[in-house]
């Protein structure tokens, strides 16, 4: 496993504080406040903590507040069921006392049943495609001195997107895209790591999705953009150091607020996971 990903793991690896109660660390991406995956992957990752032999099939949390990428996160587990076959886990993240995120996580014991699928689209395949670090290499001499070590940063999740959009020059695009995404180097054989890590995961080039019909990024001047809420939907095994397409729409923009969808796919088409974010998209 590379030093960069190791470094993730172990911010997915809360610390016990009391009875259902753990704590994170945070990372500074760049961005002005947390990234709302990690708040996403350490949330499932204390809920799970809670839960014996089953894995998560649905998370549902919303963004209330930003978070601060220079405190530590605290999460609290409430026990809201254990049926026969489901249990349900509510989660509150805060900082200083605030909270950040609240959320509900559902696990269901394995069983078989009715399976179908869509097709998985046409995509590139990953080989072909520059890295978003190879990306970031190359616009980053024409980028604000203050965006370049963002732009050039290891990074543990891998991303290959197809037919990138400038960040500095945008045009008007349909609302789709598509990525593939790995983990950088090998994994430990832990699901729970994995769904941790594909949640982390999907709150990348997700919001954007949004903004491709309207010609603009997030360093689009008066621009006010922001994740509102996110919602996950595991529903086969799935290794996160390998490849996954992450194929993408948004079906409406509205009232300041954008819509997204996205799937994600392994190399032998198989859908894995499936997720939704409505986002504020307001021009001030």
């Amino acid at each position: 496993m590379l030093e960069v990903t190791k470094k993730l793991v172990n911010l997915l690896d809360l610390s016990p504080i009391g009875d259902d109660h753990f704590q994170g660390d945070s990372e500074d991406l760049g961005f002005p406040n947390v990234f709302g995956g990690q708040v996403l992957g350490q949330a499932l990752m204390a809920a799970s903590r809670t839960v014996e032999g089953r894995p998560c099939h649905s998370l549902h949390a919303y963004f209330l507040r930003p978070g601060n990428h220079s405190m530590p996160i605290d999460y609290e587990v409430q026990r809201v069921r254990d049926g026969g076959s489901f249990s349900v886990r509510r989660v509150i993240a805060r900082q200083a006392g605030k909270e950040i995120l609240t959320g509900s996580m559902s696990f269901q014991v394995e069983e078989e049943g009715f399976e179908h699928q869509f097709e998985m689209p046409d995509a590139p395949a990953p080989e072909t495609l520059k890295s978003e670090h190879e990306w970031g290499k190359l616009i980053a001499p024409h980028a604000p001195e203050k965006m370049r070590k963002s732009l050039t940063r290891d990074r543990p999740i891998e991303i290959r997107p197809v037919d990138p959009v400038n960040p500095f020059k945008p045009e008007k695009r349909p609302p789709h895209k598509q990525s593939w995404f790995r983990a950088q180097g090998q994994l430990p054989d832990d699901p729970v790591l994995h769904q941790c890590l594909l949640t982390y995961a999907s709150d990348f080039h997700f919001l954007g999705t949004s903004l491709n019909p309207h010609g603009v990024t997030f360093n689009t001047r008066n621009l006010q953009v922001a994740s509102l809420d996110h919602a996950i939907w595991f529903h086969r095994e799935f290794r996160m150091d390998e490849w996954l397409l992450y194929d993408k729409d948004s079906p409406s923009a509205s009232a300041g607020r954008g819509f997204n969808r996205g799937n994600f796919f392994n190399q032998n088409g198989v859908l894995v996971a499936s997720t939704t974010q409505e986002a504020l998209i307001r021009q001030r």
